[in-house]
């Protein structure tokens, strides 16, 4: 049987950034250690962390609490008012946002200051698109789906900048934004989509495509790793999302002739070797 695993499949620049710059903090002497959420959406990575004296925080109410320490600000990014508390507190600050997210920030601060009405495609709930809201100036539109953006409706004059959330559709958000382009609105348009995400998805669809079963590695909670699973659900049936190895010990795959493996940009390369290496010697 062959095994074809993505070559893009695992941590992707900003994620093995921000997991590299928190272990650097926690392999030091200073005082207590907190990401502002969970670094990277991967229970192990936070377990492991966790062990070694990180703590997960998640609240403005959390911060002021704070005394002293380290904030770390994770991949994902926040808004501007989390890092004002930070310095208000005296916190020592590590940020570890993404490039690609902060690029975003500095657009939409810059593009809202000028009058134009952010519209945001993404996942309102995702902490990347919450933190992408947190620099603008006035509200954010945050469109996800077919309908929202068939609903969109701003002032009549107004002008329109249209970024996206780093781990979304490519496919999805060219559909979206030729809706809304319908409405006639003074549109700037910025795909923001991370190239290593798009990269990523792309390979994905190639792989599911010509796989007998597919498997996709993940968090729950991560985005990008969703994204990979519908898209390869669409092409090949027998589709597997999974979080461990132990949750593929617990799958039954039909026999096929050929298996692909791809994974989210928060899962570590050391479990997708322990999913290809059982792939290669059970099936």
């Amino acid at each position: 049987m062959k095994v074809t695993v993505a070559k893009t499949a695992g941590f992707c620049f900003g994620v093995k950034r921000a997991v590299e710059k928190v272990y650097a903090e926690a392999d030091g002497t200073g005082g207590p250690i907190y990401t502002y959420g969970p670094i990277i959406h991967n229970e192990s990575v936070v377990k492991d962390l966790e062990e070694r004296g990180v703590r997960v925080i998640g609240t403005p109410a959390e911060l002021e609490k704070l005394e002293r320490g380290t904030v770390i600000i994770r991949s994902h990014g926040v808004g501007r008012d989390i890092y004002r508390l930070i310095e208000e507190r005296g916190l020592k600050l590590v940020d570890a946002t993404c490039p690609f997210v902060l690029k975003i920030h500095r657009i939409v601060e810059k593009e809202s200051r000028a009058g134009r009405q952010i519209v945001i495609i993404g996942n309102r709930n995702h902490p990347e698109v919450e933190g992408i809201m947190g620099w603008c100036e006035g509200t954010a539109e945050v469109i996800e789906t077919k309908e929202e953006a068939e609903n969109l409706t701003v002032k009549q004059n107004a002008k329109l900048c249209v970024v996206s959330q780093t781990t979304f559709n490519n496919n999805k958000f060219k559909n979206l934004v030729e809706i809304i382009a319908e409405k006639g609105y003074d549109s700037n348009v910025i795909n923001t989509i991370c190239s290593a995400t798009d990269e990523r998805q792309r390979e994905a669809a190639e792989i599911a495509a010509q796989a007998g079963a597919m498997i996709v590695i993940g968090g729950r909670q991560s985005s990008n790793t969703q994204k990979l699973f519908e898209i390869c659900k669409k092409r090949c049936e027998n589709t597997y999302y999974i979080q461990t190895l132990k949750d593929l010990e617990q799958t039954i795959i039909p026999p096929v002739d050929c298996v692909g493996i791809t994974a989210g940009a928060s899962t570590p390369n050391q479990i997708i070797k322990e999913v290809q290496k059982y792939v290669r010697n059970e099936f």
